[in-house]
């Protein structure tokens, strides 16, 4: 086959795997004529191809606080992968630091335009639509809002895009003690202080697992008789071996729930439990 017509072919297979996510692989015989299909063979190789995510330009009528946006449509988006602390309003009480990621992301959008980028899953439970933003010249606001210590990183699956950069982001900003890491409000103290009073908000705790329960749906790391760390067994390959956590000192970071006189925190990702 002539050269124009294989590279014709490749480039009509990498665009059918783009468009319906067809595996593409590359065999070459013994004679070094090299062929591509969307079928294995002994002797393929899978072709890796790499796509550029697409952005979607949009408008933004404002921006209610440091991780969400309201576009001139009327939509809300809720920034992926972070988390800024509460702004006041008649629901809530404000949270430190959550004006301060108000006014960045505010000054960040001035111009009034946003790039969205959309993971595996686009909206939440709430109707939000999800997405990484950038701007004109490519800036990743998730990202950097992460780097100035003014957001903290809250992976939900199965949106695990740019997991890697947020975590790596949120390790520096620790590190330098900036923003929200140098407040003395989200320094770690035991899950054994947790009380109906403090129970609140996005924190960190210092614990220790003693077991592990199964059920149906989640599977819980025992922390005491009355407080527990569930994980959705449909997020469990994302974890290494449970037994790892075990009988050593953690830190957990994310939100307490409270049912009577019970309470569990709710993990997503790996990231939110580090050991010590």
């Amino acid at each position: 086959m002539k050269l124009w017509m294989r590279n014709g072919l490749l480039i009509g297979l990498l665009m059918q795997a783009n468009l319906f996510a067809a595996d593409i692989y590359r065999s070459q015989d013994d004679d070094g004529n090299v062929t591509f299909s969307d079928l294995a063979t002994v002797n393929s190789q899978p072709v890796i191809t790499e796509v550029q995510p697409y952005r979607y330009l949009h408008s933004v009528a404002k921006v209610y606080d440091g991780d969400t946006i309201v576009l001139e449509n009327g939509e809300r988006v809720r920034l992926l992968g972070i988390n800024t602390p509460e702004i006041e309003s008649r629901l809530r009480q404000g949270e430190q630091g959550g004006q301060q990621a108000k006014l960045w992301l505010q000054k960040k959008l001035q111009q009034g335009q946003v790039y969205l980028e959309y993971d595996q899953q686009q909206r939440d439970k709430y109707k939000r639509l999800l997405a990484h933003c950038f701007l004109a010249d490519d800036e990743h606001l998730n990202l950097t809002i992460v780097e100035q210590g003014l957001a903290t990183v809250t992976i939900i699956p199965p949106n695990l895009r740019y997991s890697e950069e947020l975590i790596s982001a949120q390790t520096q900003a620790e590190l330098a003690q900036r923003g929200i890491w140098s407040q003395a409000k989200t320094k770690p103290r035991s899950v054994q202080q947790l009380s109906k009073a403090n129970s609140k908000g996005w924190q960190r705790y210092l614990a220790t697992a003693k077991e592990i329960k199964y059920g149906r749906s989640y599977i819980r790391l025992i922390l005491s008789k009355n407080i527990d760390l569930r994980i959705a067994k449909a997020n469990l390959h994302l974890f290494p071996e449970l037994e790892t956590y075990l009988n050593k000192p953690l830190e957990v970071r994310g939100w307490a729930s409270r049912s009577k006189q019970k309470f569990s925190i709710l993990i997503h990702h790996p990231s939110a439990i580090i050991i010590r």
